[in-house]
């Protein structure tokens, strides 16, 4: 175990129990198995990833006397929970680290997962399974009106997959949309907030590129994701103050 492990989530210490609570500790899997499971759910991770997530303390797997890891049910619950945070807010490791440390101090208090990813068997429940929503599904999660979700897909918006399906990234996008609208902001108008947005991409995928190129490293692609997360932070703020910047100046 690393020093950051020990220090981050206490788990140097056999009989401190960690979220989440009434989840099963017992190691039963591989790390194959683990990444099986989180690949229903996160296609693009990696056995890298997950090795990469335990060096920054979100877990610390089982060690067998060979040195294998093996994980719990509660580890690939915190993997998910880690997993979530940097795709859906796009949150950097060391706050995702202090609101699993919030959620550990908790006690039994604590929050359950929201949409649990596995089973006693191993298997995802329904609410997990459903992380790819169609239009009507979307506006349901939304409480909206399905009309407007579609305007959101027409003007480019949203963005759909292959099969017209949209992840759970996509759902703050659309509340954000709807709060908009009430001022008389139309969809269509929030194109130029779609094109400045891809520009961001971009831009945080030429600055991540050089990591990403250093494919000896099994950590390369989680540590571009997790300065990926960072980047988008430090936008955010930018344009933020760039905006009440030239609100003052109105």
């Amino acid at each position: 175990m690393n020093a950051l492990s020990a220090a981050s989530s206490g788990a140097d210490d056999p009989h401190t129990e960690q979220w989440p609570f009434g989840v099963s500790r017992t190691p039963t899997m591989s790390i194959g198995t683990a990444l099986s499971i989180l690949t229903q759910e996160f296609p693009t991770v990696r056995i890298s990833k997950i090795r990469f997530l335990e060096e920054q303390g979100i877990v610390t797997p089982h060690r067998t006397p060979s040195g294998y890891r093996t994980y719990s049910q509660a580890d690939v619950e915190r993997l998910r929970f880690a997993l979530a945070a940097q795709r859906d807010s796009f949150l950097p490791l060391k706050v995702i680290r202090e609101r699993l440390r919030e959620l550990d101090r908790a006690g039994a208090g604590a929050p359950a997962p929201g949409a649990r990813v596995v089973t006693e068997d191993g298997e995802l429940t329904a609410a997990a399974t459903r992380t790819r929503m169609s239009i009507a599904q979307l506006a349901e999660a939304a409480g909206l009106e399905a009309t407007f979700v579609a305007e959101l897909a027409e003007a480019g918006i949203i963005v759909a997959d292959r099969g017209r399906r949209y992840g759970p990234g996509v759902l703050p996008v659309v509340s954000e949309a709807a709060s908009l609208a009430e001022y008389g902001v139309a969809p269509r108008h929030l194109r130029t907030l779609r094109i400045a947005a891809d520009r961001q991409v971009d831009l945080i995928e030429q600055i991540t590129a050089p990591i990403r190129s250093h494919r000896t490293r099994g950590s390369a692609e989680a540590a571009a994701q997790a300065q990926a997360g960072e980047l988008a932070q430090v936008l955010t703020r930018l344009h933020a103050a760039l905006v009440t910047d030239g609100i003052e100046r109105l």
